[in-house]
């Protein structure tokens, strides 16, 4: 089979198997061996790929561009793998997070289908099927949200559902225009078509929704304001799943959409500037105005957004460089901000600041690893974080864009505030009901191989960067230059 089919499979069939298991407590274990083959398989297709070659299966043999076309370029193969590592800490996580009720409810069966929905996303090779992939995952985070049936979940998902539903509206809309307009939704086909026209108004408009549909999926300024109001009401290891993968595939779609299938007009390649600079400025204020730990760290994924499209809209090749490097650090380290906030919730009751604390004298080892992605999130070095910043605000002075990169630095600066509150407040500061609160709560293997693994992971980034460059740069030039990508699925040159 193909190596670029078996990551989005075998989710699919854990699901499966998940959800015949799941009265007889199996399904927790056959998540992680489905994670821990999804991510072997990754492994495979990024070692696949890393020579530059571009892998494309055409499903039932219908030559492209009229049947289904599944892509694995540097960047898609990046962005699945760290899907699978990131899906196989939170499936570790959840034996100790989810309960009974929850699991038996298909907790695992709707993860992993969520697992299978963000590998097809990035896999795909056609609009329409990422329209297929985007309802996959939406079904599937709909369904992890309200498992717990709680007021509060259930109040926040109705913003998520309904601004997702309005996304999937702008971009129906967009790809039927397009359709209209080139007869043809495969992505490399898309580009051949649309380098050959003259630009018009309806390419514009096109451009225009699916800015506005990938925008909401990625919660940049304006369109950001379901996320808070979501992310901190589920069980910790669905907001975990979440905050580290969702919101970046729409920056993926973003991303892919802009250099693979059409290149990004000025016009718009400024509008999207802007919303990056107030993405990370709005995001980084809205944190340092919160008390409660997963609200604060919810409105950083909204901050760190900016960053990852700022790259997108400053469409450089070193530019592009650091927004791929910024993806693949921000979804480890905030995924693993996420599980830490359930392992301090576990100990303390509570992740409200003015009713936790202690943490450091009670569990030393997990003030360490939470200042791990904390400083990697603010951009310390040599952590995981400063490389990604570094190679941004290095792109904006290039360009002699000094809004851009003080933005950048400034937003760092406030995020290191964010952290030290956090770390003041539940670490530092004695627990208001004295050091015995924190005593009948030990946190299980589970949570310490989970949360540990990822904080190696950022920590081997950071010291290793440049095989990670490396690869982004060899992924940079593919969807600058796309003709490799256009005879790999065309099986002909760009024109």
């Amino acid at each position: 089979m193909s190596p670029v089919l078996l990551p989005i499979i075998i989710p699919f069939i854990g699901a499966i198997f998940c959800f015949i298991t799941r009265h007889i407590g199996l399904d927790r274990w056959v998540s992680i061996v489905a994670a821990l083959a999804h991510t072997i398989a990754s492994i495979g297709l990024v070692s696949s790929v890393s020579d530059g070659r571009i892998l494309a299966v055409q499903l039932g043999d219908w030559p492209a561009p009229f049947g289904i076309t599944m892509v694995a370029d540097g960047l898609a193969a990046a962005m699945t793998l760290i899907t699978g590592i990131t899906g196989l800490a939170v499936a570790i996580y959840s034996l100790s997070d989810v309960g009974q009720r929850t699991r038996q409810a298909g907790f695992h069966a709707l993860f992993q289908m969520l697992l299978a929905g963000v590998t097809g996303a990035f896999l795909t090779g056609d609009l329409f099927n990422l329209y297929v992939w985007f309802e996959v995952m939406l079904i599937a985070s709909f369904g992890l949200l309200v498992l717990n049936k709680r007021h509060e979940t259930l109040r926040g998902a109705m913003p998520y559902v309904a601004l997702n539903l309005i996304s999937t509206i702008f971009f129906l809309t967009a790809v039927g225009l397009l359709y209209g307009l080139t007869g043809s939704l495969n992505m490399a086909h898309l580009r051949v078509t649309i380098d050959a026209m003259e630009p018009s108004m309806t390419l514009s408009w096109i451009t225009l929704l699916l800015m506005l549909a990938f925008g909401i999926k990625s919660a940049v300024f304006p369109l950001f304001f379901w996320l808070p109001s979501a992310y901190h009401t589920p069980a910790f290891s669905v907001s975990a799943v979440f905050a580290g993968l969702l919101t970046k595939v729409g920056v993926y779609a973003l991303i892919r959409v802009f250099t693979t299938v059409m290149p990004l007009d000025p016009f718009f390649a400024d509008v999207l500037l802007w919303c990056a600079l107030l993405t990370m400025f709005v995001g980084v204020i809205g944190a340092a105005a919160q008390q409660e730990v997963r609200q604060i760290l919810s409105f950083h994924i909204v901050s760190q957004i900016g960053y990852m499209v700022l790259g997108l809209a400053l469409n450089t090749r070193l530019a592009l460089i650091g927004s791929m490097f910024y993806l693949i650090h921000h979804i480890i380290v905030k995924a693993n901000l996420f599980l830490i906030a359930g392992a301090m919730h576990r100990l303390c009751g509570s992740s409200q600041l003015r009713l936790i604390g202690g943490l450091y004298a009670a569990q030393p080892l997990l003030a360490v690893l939470f200042l791990v992605p904390a400083f990697s999130l603010a951009g310390f070095p040599p952590l995981s974080g400063f490389w990604a910043k570094y190679i941004l605000i290095q792109a904006s002075m290039d360009l002699g864009d000094w809004l851009a990169a003080l933005t950048a630095l400034l937003v760092g600066l406030l995020t290191i505030y964010s952290m030290t509150k956090i770390w003041g407040e539940a670490f530092w500061k004695p627990h208001p009901e004295g050091a015995s609160a924190l005593e009948g709560s030990p946190i299980p293997w589970s949570v310490w191989v989970a949360v540990g693994g990822l904080a190696i992971l950022t920590i081997i980034i950071g010291l290793f960067p440049a095989p990670f460059y490396q690869f982004a740069q060899m992924s940079a030039d593919q969807l600058i230059d796309p003709s490799t990508y256009i005879r790999a699925v065309l099986g002909v040159e760009a024109p």
